[in-house]
């Protein structure tokens, strides 16, 4: 089985955990967990990956039954014995040889020799803001969330994030010192 996208990895996660979910069900938990945030989830990438999960055969749709105001009747989606055994080995190979990186960034560093250093300071130094606001978000997400009372696997989803961010800002802190010191150093 090929591999899946982002998007279906996520949604096959939120279905077996639902046992049965609608798209509201499921756009509902994103929103909840900030996977918009970090994910690149669009709604409408949402539902084309419910048709491809579907397709595929790892999950199987059906009408709920239970139809609320003037709208259609809602469809629900429940993961199939092999959308759970694609799941298991989409996990294990995630939580084994993913590694994320913030490739244009990479390529900026990779780029310092071609802007002042003062100008690369200032740039370090955006992306430190750029980062503690995001580490804002996320923290104020969490906690209304209800922190460290959520379950495990979801409390990481936060925890994750907010670890990698102090890194990052610890990594720029350190380049922008060296920086400084170089200055210093030639002046």
């Amino acid at each position: 089985m090929n591999q899946l996208s982002n998007v279906e990895f996520m949604l096959l996660q939120i279905i077996a955990e639902c046992d049965q979910a609608s798209g509201y069900d499921i756009n509902k938990l994103i929103n909840q967990r900030g996977y918009r945030d970090w994910a690149d989830i669009g709604t409408t990438s949402i539902y084309a990956g419910l048709k491809k999960l579907n397709k595929k055969g790892l999950i199987e749709s059906e009408d709920s039954g239970e139809k609320s105001g003037k709208g259609p009747m809602p469809i629900r989606f429940v993961i199939t014995e092999v959308g759970m055994t694609t799941l298991r080995n989409e996990v294990i190979v995630g939580l084994s040889s993913s590694r994320e990186r913030d490739k244009r960034f990479d390529l900026g560093l990779a780029a310092l020799p071609f802007i002042d250093k003062d100008e690369a300071i200032e740039a370090l130094r955006k992306r430190l803001d750029f980062l503690g606001e995001a580490l804002e978000r996320i923290k104020q997400k969490y906690e209304s969330q209800g922190n460290i009372r959520l379950p495990l696997y979801v409390k990481v989803l936060f925890l994750h994030p907010m670890s990698l961010i102090e890194s990052e800002q610890a990594f720029v802190l350190k380049l922008i010192n060296e920086l400084l010191r170089e200055t210093r150093d030639h002046v």
